[in-house]
Formats: structure tokens, sequence, C-alpha cells
């Protein structure tokens, strides 16, 4: 059984080219300074704010994101569906769609001489969309597995309530190495080390614009909220972005978190 500890970087909605632009101008500093075993990104926003498209994905792909998690508008690019089908994209959608969706909602990533479990989950509360319960999900999808075949379980709970996302944390605490939440792009600054070893934080955060609202041009908002001639959102090309990641250490001896960070940086772009 390997003991060495390893590390999973975590980066919430990536909004736009903004977002994936900068991403790719942090991403190698984050490597050398964290090195981090594998990166993960919720890639749900990666199409101009809605849904993903194949050029994105390989995109963020080359910028060195080794797997991507989805949530409720992973479907919006009608393309995403002949991804899911090739087959040939790192790309899970939440697994509690309801129905027979195409794609998976979990996968097994091998990590030299570790396995890792990752699974990505939608909420049901303030969320149009209809989903199957993630508490259940959850527990049938960590019931597939035995023990010994895993060294870490992460989870992407993309989910718009902080309270179904901490009643979650609670429920998977001692079951998962770390919940993360994803969805709502404002970083929570409530990441703790859960009394039986899961790491948690309520929402990770977005990578896209500083000067916006979630992402999307602040101006377009804005109108939005004060006159009654609506516009569509948008997002401008470039501009001062954030990027907003998790660092969470693993023993994969025991499954258990044994650190977690919030990773924070600015890029122009």
């Amino acid at each position: 059984m390997p003991t060495k500890e390893f590390k999973v970087l975590f980066f919430g909605d990536i909004v736009g080219k903004p977002g994936r632009k900068a991403l790719a101008a942090v991403l190698p500093e984050l490597k050398k300074t964290y090195q981090p075993t594998v990166v993960i990104a919720n890639a749900e926003n990666l199409g101009h704010g809605v849904g993903v498209t194949r050029k994105t994905l390989e995109e963020c792909q080359h910028a060195g994101v080794d797997l991507f998690t989805s949530g409720n508008h992973i479907w919006k690019k009608p393309e995403v569906y002949e991804i899911f089908e090739k087959g040939d994209v790192p790309l899970i959608r939440p697994a509690n769609f309801p129905g027979d969706q195409p794609g998976s909602g979990h996968t097994v990533i091998s990590l030299g001489s570790y396995a890792l479990l990752v699974i990505n989950l939608n909420g049901q509360v303030f969320i149009d969309e209809q989903f199957e319960n993630p508490f259940h999900a959850f527990d049938h999808i960590i019931g597939m597995y035995s023990p010994g075949d895993l060294n870490g379980i992460i989870v992407d709970l993309h989910a718009e309530a902080t309270s179904e996302k901490v009643a979650f944390g609670w429920h998977a605490d001692g079951r998962a190495s770390a919940v993360l939440g994803t969805h709502t792009h404002i970083p929570t600054a409530d990441t703790a080390l859960l009394p039986n070893g899961t790491a948690y934080q309520t929402d990770v955060g977005m990578v896209g614009l500083k000067e916006s609202v979630i992402g999307v041009d602040k101006d377009i908002v804005l109108n939005n909220f004060t006159k009654e001639t609506q516009r569509s959102h948008d997002i401008p090309d470039h501009g001062a972005c954030i990027v907003n990641g998790t660092l969470v250490t693993i023993n994969p001896a025991t499954r258990y978190a044994e650190a977690i960070e919030r990773v924070y940086r600015e890029a122009t772009v």
C-alpha cells in the first residue's frame, strides 16, 4: 500500500475565454509552487459562460488540467453529446442527472500507484433542472468500491444552497477525502478538515473576470437589475482576472485529507 501523501489541485468554475486564459497564465507557477499530483477543474462555464466545447476543453487540457467536472449547464452546447459519445476527453457530468444520460458521473483516475475516485454531483435546492437526490447518489457510488480499491475520493458538489452543501459535507465526512463546492462562483472562507477526515469548502470560487458579476459583464447585469429593458449576458474577451482554487493533501493509506488550503492568484489577459 503506498503511503506517500498526494495532492489534488482543484479549480472552481472556469468562466469563458478570460477564465481559460487566466488559468493558462498562472497554472505553470502553481504547479511549480504546490507540485500537485493531479489538476481538476469545473468546466460548467467554459464555453463563453455556458456549457463546453471540444476546443475549450482541449485548450484547458493543454494548459495542464487533467480532469474536468461540470454541472447543470453541461448540456447547453450540443457538441457535448458527441464528446461524451467518443469518450476521448476527460470530462464527467453530475451523476444524479435523472434518466439515461450520456457520459459518466464518476471516474477513477490512476495516479501512478494511487487510484483516485472523482464524483460529480448536483444539488437540488434552488436549481431549475431536476436532479435525483445527491446524498443517495453518493452513497450508491461509493458502495460500488471496496475500501482497498481506492486511495482517495474527491466530490465536486455543484449546488446553489449553502445549507445543502454543508449538510452534504457532514454526510460524507469520513467517507470522502474532500467535498468541494462549485456553482456560486464566490469562494467561501470555510476551508476545514472535518472531524472524521474529510476536507471541506462550501465553494471554491471561479476563474474569471475580476471586475464582473460572477464572471459576466458587470454593466449588463447592473442594467438588468435597474432597468426595465433586459440585455443578454455577455463575457468580455479580456481584462483583470481572478483564479480561485483549493489544494487538498491526501493520505493514500487512510484516504483521509491531511490538509486543505485556498489558492488564489490574479492575472491580466
